[in-house]
Formats: structure tokens, C-alpha cells, sequence
């Protein structure tokens, strides 16, 4: 009659211990966990995400605030070197990340869709041999609304000197990342990342300020139901795209779901499975998402969960740039759903 308080009392305890084991995985602890030594490669990269995490802070509770502070929200009057409109956001997010890598001592080099040339820290130079990609602000068309945004990341290891400041090592396929990821400004602010090894949740705790393990390993659907596009651009696009939103429209079991910010679609196929596409159109053959900064980041997660990512005729990771922005179709999401687009794509070629 004594054994049960005690073993109702140790499973408790166990449940607690997992519980809390949780609860104390930060993400610098994270990452050195995946390295399995305390190299100074994985004390570096744990700073870096650090500092990833870091301006994930400093963005979060700028947009928290942002319906309360003036000069926020808005257009800023600029243009970028993509000829787009600039949101304030963008501009603030754009100076939080060269701001934080300044205090690194690892980053030589910042390169973002928001600047035309890379950005270097001289004084980092000497021995900071990783450069930073980034887009700031993923689908700041949001900001006004209050609707979800996102930061996407990739880190690359530098590749010589870099003497004439071209950064041209940087024109090298999504394989040569070293670490990529993504946060999202939803209802919680969460970061996500890969080094190579599975793909890894992490939610920020107010209260303590820090970004806690959420799930490990995340493996994405083999395929569902969810397909993510702007089907306003319809008629912009081959036959072969158009043929394959009349088979979904026809076919049951599909829902569409586009909220204008990447970063939000891909976390929900992620966990849920099926497809996001941003094809190119007939005028833009090239599409507009940038490689460097968006489609190779992301496509190297989706990739490490277990799904795919690909132009429609070559994989994202295989892409080598010609330019720093260069951009690129694409179609990422569950294997069993991206091969169906390309299915309609390769007989349209």
C-alpha cells in the first residue's frame, strides 16, 4: 500500500526533471550541444547566435511597441537597391543587426537585400572570419496591419582575403552554409535554426529574456495539404504554374494560405507540411526572391527537416549566384508536394 505514493511521486519527479531540463535549454547552450566539444568553432557560433538572437530581441519589442511610437510604422521615403519602397522597420531592423555584429568580433562582413554593397567591420576583420546574410524584415508590407513578420539569417564561413572588398567567395551555392534559420514575430517571437545537423525551435520567454527550446529535430510531413502562393499573380505566370492552381482548385484535400510574409508561410509548412511557391512570372522570369538572403536559407532548413526546395528545374542549394542579389523562383515545402509541382513544370519545358 506504500509502494504507490512512491512511484506516482518519482514518475511526478521525472516529468518535472524533463520539464525543467527543457526550460534550461537555451540556445547558445543549444548549439554547443551540437557540436559535442567545446572547440572554439562552437564557442563561435554559439556567440553568433547569440548575437542572431539578440537582434530577434531588439526587433520583437520594437514591433510590440510600434503602433505606440511615432515614426515606426510607415514608408521612409527611400529605395532600396531592389527599387522597393522602404518601410521603416526594415531601416531599424537593417541597423539593429549591423549594430549587434559591430560588438561581435566575429563578423567581418554583413551582407543584406536592404544594402547594395556588403557592410564591413574593419575592426573585425582581422580575425573575424564569418559573414553574416539577412533579411531583416520579411514581409514588412505586414508592419502597418500588425500581422506576422520574420527575420531570415544565413551564416557563411569567409573564404579569403577579400582584398578588393567584392565579396565575391560569397557567389558560391547554398551548401557553403555553415548555418541558417529564421525568426518570426507572431503572437510569441520564435527563433529556428539548422547547422547542418536537424532543424530546432526556440521560443522567446519574456520573463527571462531568453530563447528556450521548443522541439528539437523537426521533420516536416512527406506531404500536406496546404499550398502557399499569391494566386493575384495568375496570370503573370507560365501555363505550366497556371496548370498546376487549376489541378489544386479541381483536386480535394488542398487549402491555400498566403499572409504576405514568408517566414510565417514556411513555419506553417514546416509544421504542417505542403508547399510554398513564389514562381516567376512571364516578364520576371528570374522571380523575386533573392537567393543569397532568402531562398538559400530558408531551402537549407526546409531541406534539413526532411523536405525540398527547388527553382521548379534545379535545386536552391545547387544555384550558383552571378550576383549578390540575385534572384530566384521557388518551390519549397514536403518532398511528395514539391515534386508535384515540378511534375506540371518539367512537362511545360
Amino acid at each position: 500500500m506504500t509502494q504507490a505514493p512512491e512511484s506516482l511521486d518519482f514518475s511526478m519527479n521525472n516529468a518535472t526533471d524533463k520539464s525543467l531540463d527543457r526550460d534550461c535549454t537555451t540556445l547558445s547552450r543549444h548549439v554547443l550541444q551540437q557540436f559535442k566539444t567545446f572547440s572554439a568553432d562552437a564557442q563561435d557560433l554559439s556567440a553568433l547566435m547569440n548575437r542572431i538572437a539578440l537582434a530577434g530581441k531588439l526587433v520583437a519589442r520594437r514591433l510590440s511597441r510600434a503602433g505606440l511610437m511615432e515614426g515606426v510604422l510607415g514608408f521612409s521615403g527611400d529605395v532600396n537597391i531592389q527599387g522597393e519602397s522602404v518601410k521603416k522597420m526594415d531601416v531599424y531592423a537593417n541597423d539593429v543587426f549591423i549594430s549587434v555584429f559591430k560588438q561581435s568580433g566575429l563578423v567581418c562582413r554583413l551582407a543584406s537585400e536592404e544594402m547594395e554593397e556588403p557592410y564591413y567591420i574593419p575592426e573585425n576583420c582581422p580575425i573575424g572570419r564569418y559573414t553574416l546574410l539577412y533579411d531583416p524584415i520579411d514581409g514588412s508590407s505586414n508592419t502597418d496591419t500588425n500581422l506576422s513578420l520574420g527575420s531570415i539569417f544565413s551564416i557563411r564561413q569567409q573564404k579569403g582575403d577579400d582584398v578588393d572588398r567584392q565579396a565575391s567567395d560569397l557567389l558560391s551555392n547554398g551548401r557553403e552554409q555553415i548555418a541558417a534559420g529564421y525568426i518570426l514575430y507572431g503572437p510569441s517571437t520564435m527563433l529556428v535554426y539548422t547547422m547542418g545537423n536537424g532543424v530546432h525551435s526556440f521560443t522567446l520567454d519574456p520573463s527571462l529574456g531568453e530563447f528556450i527550446l521548443s522541439e528539437e529535430n523537426i521533420r516536416i510531413p512527406n506531404h500536406g495539404s496546404v499550398y502557399s502562393v499569391n494566386e493575384g499573380n495568375f496570370w503573370q505566370w507560365e501555363e505550366s504554374m497556371r496548370e498546376y492552381i487549376r489541378y489544386v482548385h479541381r483536386t480535394e484535400g488542398y487549402t491555400a494560405r498566403y499572409s504576405g510574409a514568408m517566414v510565417s508561410d514556411i513555419h506553417r509548412i514546416l509544421v504542417q507540411g505542403g508547399v510554398f511557391l513564389y514562381p516567376g512570372t512571364i516578364q520576371k522570369p528570374e522571380g523575386k526572391l533573392r537567393l543569397l538572403y532568402e531562398s538559400a536559407p530558408l531551402a537549407m532548413l526546409i531541406e534539413q527537416a526532411g523536405g525540398r526546395a527547388t527553382t521548379g528545374l534545379v535545386d536552391i542549394l545547387e544555384v550558383v549566384p552571378k550576383k549578390l542579389h540575385q534572384r530566384t523562383p521557388l518551390i519549397i515545402g514536403s518532398k511528395e508536394d514539391v515534386a508535384k509541382v515540378e511534375s506540371f513544370i518539367q512537362n511545360g519545358h
